[in-house]
């Protein structure tokens, strides 16, 4: 069994103009000051990273790693949520998502994509320099505005939209196998990737890539009321990357899954601090060190009522409190009696 590594933190809820959150440098003091020991970077926010130039320069890859880990921070992994879901978007939130992409593409549809598509191929190519070995991202929705058969969806509308989402990602994930990193999707509402029936659609439509994997993050699965241990035990060979965060879910006699278009705080569904939610943790990382989950332990903060500062502060001592040191040996080793066949025969009464 393996050790989870950890804990980290995701910096794009942190990430800012003002010090300590304005630089690489700094935010890696901050980070490792509260306790952290990796972070995961947005790849997007050039005030932390230069991608482009990351694909480019294994100079420049090597720069950030010793600026974090002057601080002991390790780079956990790269985050490219914002461009992934550029990759596939429905024209009812074109304007919704134009503010994603850079600016030179932002209006036109087409060259979005390609510039999304060009972006999480230099995170792949980024991540080798950098020695990573998963990366975090969406995978877009062709999908979602369909989410709930009502009126009935027309016959083939949802295989049509994975084959189609499917042949966007295909490229990119043969990209990420010749660079030997996996491409974790956040199982995410919102994404056409976001419970386990969803994830097997996408994955039969790429052929069972083995590149495709999950970023299991349970706070999504309290929010749909999806059972977040077994979604474990069914996919623990593809989870790749772990966000740790927590949720709650409240149904009352005015609303429930679906949340009545209200804001976060009044949603019966909603994202909570470290400790603050229903999450199971302790069944969540007893699973993860079973299965012999290798990679980090990473928090992201969303949450309605608490002051991200103080889920940061109070982040890093819950995961490491979790984190669970796996055991080399048996713990009734000390009554063993050895490997003795002869013996063995006995026991079972045979004596030819």
């Amino acid at each position: 069994m393996k050790t989870l590594k950890g804990p980290g933190i995701f910096l794009a809820q942190f990430a800012g103009d003002t010090a300590p959150f304005n630089s690489l440098d700094s935010i890696a003091a901050w980070a490792a000051g509260l306790g952290y020991k990796g972070i995961q970077i947005p790849s997007w926010d050039e005030r932390l990273i230069d991608l482009a130039k990351a694909a480019q320069s294994q100079d420049y890859c090597d720069e950030i790693a010793g600026i974090c880990a002057a601080h002991g921070i390790a780079i956990t992994e790269l985050s490219t949520h914002l461009q992934g879901q550029l990759v596939a978007v429905h024209p009812a939130y074109d304007t919704m998502f134009d503010g994603f992409a850079a600016p030179h593409v932002r209006g036109n549809p087409a060259a979005r994509q390609a510039w999304a598509v060009e972006q999480v191929k230099m995170a792949a190519t980024a991540s080798r320099r950098l020695g990573l070995t998963a990366h975090a991202s969406f995978s877009g929705a062709l999908a979602w505005p369909y989410v709930y058969p009502w009126p009935q969806r027309p016959a083939g509308l949802v295989e049509d939209a994975f084959a189609e989402l499917a042949k966007r990602w295909h490229p990119i994930l043969d990209h990420f196998d010749h660079e030997g990193v996996d491409l974790a999707y956040e199982i995410h509402p919102g994404e056409d990737l976001h419970d386990g029936v969803t994830f097997e659609r996408f994955l039969d439509a790429v052929g069972g890539h083995p590149r495709a994997n999950i970023l299991y993050d349970p706070s999504h699965f309290v929010l749909q009321q999806l059972d977040y241990l077994a979604f474990i035990d069914i996919y623990h060979e593809r989870i790749k990357c772990f966000h740790v965060k927590d949720a709650e879910f409240r149904p009352n006699g005015r609303s429930g899954i679906y949340g009545g278009y209200q804001g976060w705080v009044d949603r019966p569904g909603r994202f909570r601090s470290l400790g603050d939610g229903q999450v199971d943790f302790g069944g969540i990382f007893s699973k993860m060190a079973a299965y012999d989950f290798a990679g980090w332990a990473v928090l992201e903060w969303e949450c309605a009522l608490k002051h991200p500062e103080q889920g940061a502060a109070e982040g890093a001592p819950f995961i490491a409190q979790h984190i669970i040191r796996v055991t080399e040996h048996a713990f009734d080793d000390f009554a063993a009696g050895g490997a003795d066949r002869t013996l063995n025969r006995r026991l079972m009464g045979i004596t030819e």
